[in-house]
């Protein structure tokens, strides 16, 4: 597959239609005259946005009105620049509307999810054959990316470890609920040319995994050269080290869109709802047999789930990972809202300590 790759750094960019740039951007940048400018986030470099714009690229700072409302761009961003190149400088002022958003559960006790990736049309959640190859990962993966809104596609790489490649998806049919699963090999280019029916023009692909799936090796392959660094797994777990350290979004040849994100030991929930309900759709079909509208599929007479799981036509362990994750959602969401809170208050406390200065004729305004 023939491509070429614009990442940080680098010197040339796609023009803003090729970056995905519709009818519905241009209607909510219109409202921007004189020096602003369109553009779309290609990675975060710390306290600095690399940003594509028609013709080139940008390294900008945001403004200090979107740090006060703690509105940060993501990679995948589509973004208004005040753009002074006279002056060497360009500030992202605004961010316009996502179409999706894909985030994870943030650590912390205020309970927001993190941003990952923005604007995405499909989720490659790649894993690999051997130690990582984990139904039951699969199915958080799945949540997150059904509630953000894109596409999930599931890639298994490594496929040439396999004992029986012609198996290897086998044990991840059953839990992609219709989802597409497609083995490869990024490293012996085997299996490749079945992403190519997600590679359309315009569109963008976000690649999720573990450290150590090949995430970086199947970005190399497609770009038909080396842009991202790669490691060795370890024999005896199948890991390896974080070798993408930034989020970044490269152009294929062919006019897809892929943004490479770093590896990801555990990844949290946040507040998928949506994603749950989605990924375990035939638990929810089941529930509607049980005898209690309230059932929680538990000890309850009458449970048709529970029933399922007896007669063999739905998996204890599925379920098991249904409840796990319905705790987990119920913990995050009501971290979620405890921090809602907080913010709040620290909201109305910084507006009555203004409106105080006001009153004293303190203010600087």
């Amino acid at each position: 597959m023939n491509t070429s790759d614009f990442g940080c750094g680098e010197p040339h960019s796609p023009t803003m239609k090729q970056l995905g740039w519709t009818e519905e951007h241009a209607k909510s940048f219109s409202k921007y005259t004189g020096p602003y400018v369109p553009g779309r986030v290609v990675c975060r470099q710390k306290t600095v946005w690399e940003v594509f714009i028609e013709g080139g690229s940008v390294t900008a700072g945001i403004s200090g009105a979107l740090k006060k409302l703690g509105r940060f761009p993501a990679v995948g961003d589509f973004v208004v620049l005040l753009h002074q190149p006279e002056a060497g400088s360009s500030t992202i002022v605004d961010i316009l509307p996502q179409k999706t958003v894909f985030t994870r559960g943030a650590s912390g006790r205020e309970g927001t999810d993190q941003v990952i990736a923005a604007n995405i049309d499909t989720v490659f959640i790649v894993t690999a054959a051997g130690h990582d190859l984990n139904a039951r990962r699969i199915e958080r993966y799945l949540a997150i990316a059904h509630a953000s809104g894109a596409r999930p596609v599931i890639v298994i790489n490594k496929s040439d470890l396999a004992p029986d490649p012609a198996t290897i998806a086998d044990s991840i049919i059953p839990v992609s609920s219709g989802i597409p699963v497609i083995s490869v090999s990024a490293l012996n280019n085997e299996g490749i040319n079945r992403l190519e029916p997600f590679l359309l023009t315009g569109t963008t692909i976000a690649l999720i995994g573990s450290s150590g799936v090949g995430k970086s090796t199947l970005i190399n392959r497609l770009l038909g050269h080396s842009v991202q660094e790669t490691s060795q797994t370890r024999d005896f777990d199948g890991r390896g080290r974080h070798t993408t350290t930034v989020r970044q979004l490269f152009v294929l040849e062919g006019g897809a869109l892929m943004i490479d994100n770093p590896g990801v030991r555990e990844v949290g929930i946040g507040t998928a709802s949506s994603g749950i309900a989605e990924t375990f759709s035939e638990i929810l079909t089941l529930a509607e047999g049980c005898r209690f509208s309230d059932c929680r599929h538990d000890r309850e007479p009458g449970c048709a789930v529970q029933e399922a799981v007896k007669s063999g036509t739905l998996s204890a362990s599925r379920l098991e990972n249904y409840h796990r994750l319905q705790r987990e959602l119920a913990f995050e969401q009501e971290k979620a809202g405890i921090g809602l809170v907080r913010s709040e208050r620290k909201k109305w406390k910084g507006i009555t300590k203004m409106a105080k200065e006001i009153s004293k004729g303190k203010g600087n305004f």
